[in-house]
């Protein structure tokens, strides 16, 4: 019985899907700058989503699409003609139609197994950082990238310890996927875990880690996290917390890192600690509706 559950975990691989919430622009091109403009987000998040069944779940999505596609419900749908890339191609909530979402979401709360990670930032409180930099190094320029590769770091902070081996996929962003630099932020973790704790040095350093970037349209997991991180922008930018609740037995954890008020390193909402609008009322002075 122990050879047996001993060769389970050496053989166990987790599948991660991550996709990103809002946007990491602070300027403008000519240094205005732009959070709670139209187009800009308050919030950057990144969401991850543990998907313990990748081809199932992409059974259930590609039959739900299929089923919906011939639904002559939708006959004339600009939305749904191929053509036009989008539900036809792969769900995604913000082109979805509200029927077609709502069927997605009940697929999602409806599937056993899918854990949900987050990390929010407030992007406010890293435009104070990039000027408190800038008085320090007149030199430094911030970059969206930076933004995104430091909540990487963050996200996987307690997400390399569960495994032997890790599926990574990142959702596109534009023309270039950034493997190599998403590859190394997640690397970087294991140092990070080290230097707070007394972790053996060779830990985690010699986990395989197959880090790779694909569309939505390739992998379901894509789609599904997708929709969890749609759901929870809505919470933060909108202060509409029915589709985190909706989904809410698959959360695990948020974490809301520049809520300072009581700890330096923010605030973890779980299933013992919901995040819900009443949690984020406090923030309603400090922000301008978003999405």
């Amino acid at each position: 019985m122990a050879n047996k559950k001993s060769q389970k975990t050496q053989t166990s691989i987790r599948h991660y899907f991550i996709d990103e919430g809002g946007d990491s622009t602070l300027f403008s091109r000519k240094g205005k700058v732009l959070i709670d403009t139209e187009g800009c987000s308050h919030f950057f998040m990144l969401g991850l989503l543990d998907v313990p069944d990748p081809t199932t779940l992409q059974r259930t999505f590609d039959d739900l699409r299929a089923q919906l596609m011939s639904d002559s419900y939708f006959n004339g749908v600009p939305s749904m003609q191929a053509k036009a890339r989008k539900t036809a191609l792969a769900f995604h909530a913000k082109d979805d139609l509200p029927e077609v979402r709502r069927d997605v979401f009940t697929l999602l709360r409806d599937t056993e197994g899918l854990r949900f990670f987050a990390i929010v930032a407030d992007k406010l409180s890293v435009l104070e950082y990039v000027r408190q930099r800038n008085k320090r190094d007149p030199a430094y320029r911030y970059h969206p990238n930076e933004l995104y590769d430091y909540l990487t770091g963050r996200l996987f902070k307690e997400r390399l310890r569960q495994s032997n081996r890790y599926d990574i996929i990142f959702s596109k962003r534009g023309k270039s996927g950034r493997t190599d630099s998403l590859h190394r932020a997640i690397k970087s973790v294991p140092d990070m875990l080290r230097n707070q704790s007394n972790l053996p040095r060779n830990m985690l350093t010699n986990v395989p880690l197959n880090v790779s970037a694909a569309t939505p349209k390739e992998y379901a997991g894509l789609q599904a996290v997708d929709y969890f991180v749609w759901a929870l922008q809505r919470l933060y930018e909108r202060g509409e917390d029915r589709y985190v609740e909706y989904l809410w037995r698959a959360f695990r954890l948020v974490h809301d890192i520049d809520d300072t008020r009581k700890t330096d390193y923010g605030v973890y909402y779980t299933q013992k600690k919901p995040l819900n609008a009443a949690a984020l009322k406090w923030r309603e002075k400090n922000k301008k509706p978003g999405i």
